[in-house]
């Protein structure tokens, strides 16, 4: 029997406990450990509240959590109730898979004024996780300033031009819906250091702004190189530059989304909080990157949400690569028995299908590095910790009972009302 730790609840946890069944069968036992009672990571709180299509992938992993070879270990922070290195005393692997959920900063003047956000918070704020539910963004203040060019940024845009019925079908959060919809944000600007052949926005997500009720996104004609030079890109990235090219004629709306490129900000400025932010045109290298022109401009902006990617946090006794924000380790293993998967191991790039692989090759690993059974207590040993220390775990099932309450306080037309805070979690597993 191998015994296999997984600590944290997303993808890539999922994703590592199902190739761990396919590689051993009967003969393992994962325990996925989160401090969350609830499961799925960003599956929950990272995805769009109104891409309830993506959000069903969390079915395969119910059917994995809900077998006898994995265990949900919920309501449980290592470093907290327990370290990593009491773990590798208890299992033969422990498997960091615990994402990436602290914002890179923007780290220029006055990104710390109230009204500033890293996507990772903002996104929280609305899709009502507890770290976040408590934000209360300056919504309808004023313009909005989203900086980069991924889907993250789209996402963001998206959801502060909504009207409240395009939310219908969708999870946000209450706390979030009633402003978004009540104090409408006037006008929003996507502004990023590169230019239209270096986003990294895809077409589906691209499409979506075309289509709200209220918002129509532009384009400055300027900023789009001939168009012959599309030929050249990848089709994907092709098709994301055409979309761009129809923006330039967007029809007029009550609120526009406007394309800011070859922008890198400089500062945020305001007395007390956000009022604008300060830009510098940019252009581009022979390498493609962006350089300085000395140019400097600025726009109105209350509310600003920097979407410039994510960093995972060091943890105590880990080796850990400062640099690239990410556990150190070399194609996952970081130490004998100790092994980093997904955007722990690879930093904040690829998709949920990502992970998949990247599961698939840690437990090869495991299987390489591990030759049966090495006598440690795995799960027993785990239970007598933390009631030694008297921890009480959320398991699948009780996360089941938190689910079947979450939906039935659901608002007419939405899959589920999420609980806002452990405390609400663990009363409503009470109740």
């Amino acid at each position: 029997m191998r015994h296999v730790a997984v600590i944290g609840s997303g993808p890539a946890g999922y994703y590592t406990a199902e190739a761990c069944q396919k590689q051993f069968g009967e003969a393992v036992r994962v325990d996925i450990i989160d401090r969350l009672p609830v499961p799925y990571g960003l599956i929950r709180s990272g995805v769009a509240p109104d891409h309830q299509s993506i959000k069903g992938v969390a079915r395969r992993y119910e059917a994995v959590a809900l077998t006898d070879t994995v265990r949900f270990v919920g309501n449980v922070e290592v470093g907290r109730d327990l370290s990593v290195a009491e773990l590798q005393t208890l299992y033969d692997a422990v498997v960091l898979a615990t994402g990436a959920p602290a914002d890179r900063s923007l780290g220029i003047p006055g990104a710390d004024l109230p009204g500033v956000y890293g996507s990772a918070a903002f996104v929280g704020w609305y899709n009502g996780h507890p770290d976040h539910a408590a934000l209360e963004p300056p919504i309808g203040a004023g313009p909005a300033v989203v900086i980069g060019m991924g889907n993250v940024a789209l996402d963001v845009a998206r959801i502060l031009s909504k009207t409240e019925s395009e939310f219908s079908g969708s999870d946000i959060a209450a706390h979030a819906l009633e402003p978004l919809v009540d104090a409408a944000t006037p006008a929003i600007t996507i502004a990023g250091r590169r230019g239209p052949h270096q986003i990294a926005m895809t077409p589906k997500e691209l499409g979506e702004l075309g289509e709200l009720a209220d918002a129509a996104p532009w384009v400055d004609p300027a900023d789009l190189p001939p168009a012959e030079a599309d030929a050249a890109l990848e089709p994907g990235l092709r098709k994301s530059v055409s979309l761009l090219r129809q923006f330039v004629a967007a029809p007029s709306k009550k609120r526009r989304i406007a394309f800011d490129f070859f922008a890198a900000p400089r500062a945020i400025e305001g007395d007390g909080h956000a009022e604008r932010v300060v830009l510098e045109r940019t252009r581009l290298d022979a390498d493609g990157q962006a350089q300085g022109t000395g140019e400097l401009y600025t726009i109105p902006a209350r509310l600003v949400v920097a979407c410039i990617g994510y960093r995972t946090p060091a943890i105590e006794g880990v080796p850990y690569d400062a640099r690239a924000g990410r556990f150190a380790n070399v194609e996952g293993r970081v130490a004998p028995g100790l092994y980093a998967v997904g955007w722990a191991r690879r930093g904040p790039t690829g998709t949920i299908g990502t992970n998949r692989p990247d599961g698939a090759m840690i437990a090869e690993h495991i299987a390489a590095d591990i030759a049966g059974d090495s006598g440690r207590p795995g799960r027993p040993g785990l239970d007598a910790l933390l009631s030694g220390r008297g921890v009480d775990i959320v398991t699948f099932r009780d996360w089941k009972r938190i689910e079947a309450a979450e939906i039935a306080r659901a608002r007419a037309g939405a899959p589920r009302e999420k609980f806002t805070s452990i405390a609400e979690m663990l009363a409503a597993l009470a109740g």
